[in-house]
């Protein structure tokens, strides 16, 4: 065995740091009573060559310098200390931990016995002890070297107001795109592919939001029945992209292959935003493996009961990350700045945001976890979403969030769900989602608070919203007792795919119902990757298991009069800023036309009253958008003026006519959309006071064009 030469090191930075000569390693454990750095061969990473004890502790950070030691090196620790679940201390030297801070990890978990902590099937559980070496099962740390040609890579700045988001999975958006290099497929060069990117460019799409790509486990009962845990919502590497989608290799080469996709959406002036799952790890409850924090330092990682065997668990996985702890908020802190600052990401969705929000138990929107984001000079500056909600008490944060975060708006998506099935007193919600959900955020936020979605990778896809009554999630293996009961959903007649033409009509109509409705509100839209082409998940609502046809998207068997009128709404909202406001409707009449901003009006051409938005049965409401109402400025302080718009929903089964309102708010119009039509609409004019036939279940758009000044 070489002998390798050590120094103390410095504790700071954390994990492995090459500086040209040697690397640096450091890992913090408050409870620790020893640290082992143990180096593994390259050709054989089951065997291990160095065992070295690290005899240095800063402020509990365990710290020392290999000199000679490269990129490419394998390595993990094992932390002595006492193993004690009662007391929450779970130390086991006879496994070998992944370092929090790896950046890359070479391999995924082999299920075996020897990563539990405990003797599993002994009576005592979790309170028995396994002296079971688990190293040979574990994925290694790997040394990276951080150089690389960015070739002068600037982030978009794009606001939320012109951003248009693409929720899609690495894997599942190319795994079957013929045009797509085979080798290639399913992986980050595929997203940062000329094919992918001349794509989402003609879609209309300014940023992309990836479902998780942090280092995550599949377990071990889902690994036993053939399925995985596709999703990739199961950390256990907050620093390392996943080695998974990585088709160029696994020993720091996904590192590079993942910053050469950022720069080339970059390039396409597309944004990046990452969803990352900070609130627990895939080391799930007392009886989970321990494969990291658990074994590193439990009481200093994880959220305890009184009991200090058990976890809190607001996440349903088992465990929640301890947001209160500073040491856990530093890694938090650090692995956020990393993805901006090494990575270029340019933002984050946040998984169960609520639960990084709980101090105590209650969920406190001005918690330590946002105070130190809103003032980080770096990460406050990125597009930060959260999904405002987990499944502990006062969970549901909707709206509450704290300046300078958007929000998923789970709101929008219920609402303009049940307005488009046809529910009784909807009208009025129905009007504030599509306005930018002021009742929600007008107290201290923009209208581009909201992420307005009708679908989202949890739930039916838009094909299934409009196809299934019920879920149908056999294939998970769980008796059809996982994901959501209440959907929202409507079948328009018959269950599943069906021959009947009146019904499939229907069907695309509700398509282009929902599609209209989504991009042409106030807020930012978020598109589900396969939505546009009509993707169907065969009525599975939690395809989280499903690495395979069920949630890979078809691209054979795509819907091209669907992705054409996507395209067509993308470029619209694109166009005209008068769907993508940044400030909210004041009600006021500009100066030039004494009309206001906003309007709405019944078929009769008259301004609706407060009386009217009460009516149970009402289903159908006319909005105008003034042009000159928008209130705002662009970046060169130009006043921002734009066409005046008459949108007309009906979601009455039968079709009704609108007369169009007074020639004050309009001389002509065009009508530009109508979704009770698969193709465009005849360009045909319509004067004030005339009348215009809306469909049952079914959008029409008019437009009035600025005269030239």
């Amino acid at each position: 065995m070489t002998e390798i030469k050590t120094l103390p090191g410095t504790p700071f930075p954390l994990g492995a740091t090459w500086d040209g000569t040697g690397v640096n390693f450091t890992l913090y454990s408050q409870n620790a009573t020893g640290v082992n750095l143990c180096l593994f061969d390259a050709g054989d990473s089951a065997k291990e060559t160095h065992c070295i004890p690290v005899t240095e502790c800063s402020d509990s950070i365990w710290h020392i310098y290999l000199k000679d030691v490269s990129p490419g090196q394998l390595y993990g620790f094992r932390v002595e200390g006492p193993y004690e679940p009662q007391n929450g201390h779970r130390f086991n030297a006879n496994k070998l931990l992944l370092d929090p801070y790896a950046k890359a990890v070479s391999g995924i978990v082999q299920w075996d016995d020897a990563l539990f902590g405990y003797e599993v099937g002994h009576p005592d559980a979790d309170l028995s002890f396994s002296e079971t070496d688990s190293a040979p099962f574990v994925p290694k740390s790997v040394v990276i070297d951080p150089a690389f040609d960015w070739q002068g890579d600037v982030s978009p700045k794009l606001q939320y107001y012109n951003t248009v988001i693409y929720e899609t999975h690495v894997k599942g958006f190319t795994k079957l795109h013929p045009e797509i290099p085979e080798e290639i497929r399913g992986t980050y060069a595929a997203i940062g592919h000329p094919v992918t990117i001349a794509y989402l460019k003609e879609l209309g799409i300014s940023a992309i939001e990836l479902m998780p790509v942090h280092h995550f486990v599949t377990d071990r009962s889902l690994k036993e029945k053939g399925l995985s845990n596709y999703w990739g919502y199961n950390t256990i590497g907050f620093f390392a992209p996943d080695a998974r989608y990585s088709s160029s290799g696994v020993m720091g080469q996904q590192v590079t292959e993942f910053k050469t996709m950022i720069r080339e959406l970059h390039k396409a002036g597309i944004q990046v935003i990452l969803d990352v799952v900070y609130n627990h790890t895939a080391e799930g409850n007392q009886m989970g493996p321990t494969l990291s924090f658990k074994g590193i330092d439990n009481a200093s990682y994880y959220r305890l009961t009184d009991d200090k065997r058990y976890y809190n668990d607001y996440t349903g996985t088992g465990n929640t990350l301890n947001a209160y702890l500073p040491n856990v908020l530093r890694l938090m802190m650090d692995s956020l700045r990393y993805w901006i600052t090494e990575m270029h990401v340019d933002g984050f969705r946040f998984d169960l945001a609520a639960t990084l929000a709980r101090e105590l138990h209650e969920v406190n929107r001005l918690g330590a976890f946002f105070d130190i984001i809103h003032q980080d000079p770096v990460i406050s500056q990125v597009k930060l979403i959260a999904e405002p909600w987990d499944i502990g008490e006062g969970g549901y944060q909707v709206g509450k969030f704290p300046q300078g975060w958007a929000e998923w708006n789970g709101k929008y998506r219920d609402c303009i769900r049940d307005y488009w099935s046809g529910s009784d007193n909807t009208l009025a919600e129905f009007a504030d989602r599509i306005t930018g959900s002021a009742d929600l955020y007008k107290d201290y936020r923009r209208p581009t608070a909201s992420i307005n979605f009708i679908t989202a990778h949890d739930g039916f896809t838009l094909n299934d919203l409009v196809s299934y009554n019920d879920k149908h999630n056999d294939a998970n293996g769980e008796g059809n007792n996982d994901g959501e009961s209440h959907n929202r959903s409507w079948n328009c007649g018959a269950e599943g795919p069906t021959d009947d033409e009146n019904i499939n009509a229907l069907r695309a109509r509700q398509k282009r119902n929902f599609m209209a409705t989504l991009f042409l509100s106030q807020g930012v839209p978020m598109l589900v990757a396969g939505d546009e082409i009509g993707r169907t998940q065969q009525g599975n609502n939690n395809a989280y298991c499903q690495d395979n046809e069920i949630s890979w998207l078809n691209w054979t068997e795509a819907d091209q009069e669907l992705l054409d009128f996507t395209k067509k709404l993308i470029n619209l909202r694109n166009s005209h800023s008068v769907f993508s406001r940044k400030n909210w409707f004041k009600g006021v009449p500009a100066a030039e036309t004494n009309i206001e901003d906003i309007a709405w009006f019944l078929p009769d051409g008259t301004q609706m009253e407060e009386h009217h938005w009460a009516e149970h049965y009402a289903k159908s409401v006319a909005m105008y958008l003034s042009g000159q109402g928008i209130h705002s400025v662009d970046s060169e302080g130009n006043r921002v003026i734009d066409d005046n718009f008459y949108l007309i929903f009906n979601a009455h089964d039968e079709g009704l006519n609108y007369e169009v309102p007074a020639e004050a708010y309009g001389d002509r119009w065009k009508l530009i959309i109508d979704t009770s039509k698969k193709d465009d609409p005849e360009q045909e004019e319509i004067k004030p006071g005339e009348s215009i036939h809306v469909e049952g279940r079914s959008v029409v758009l008019l437009q009035n064009e600025r005269k030239n000044e």
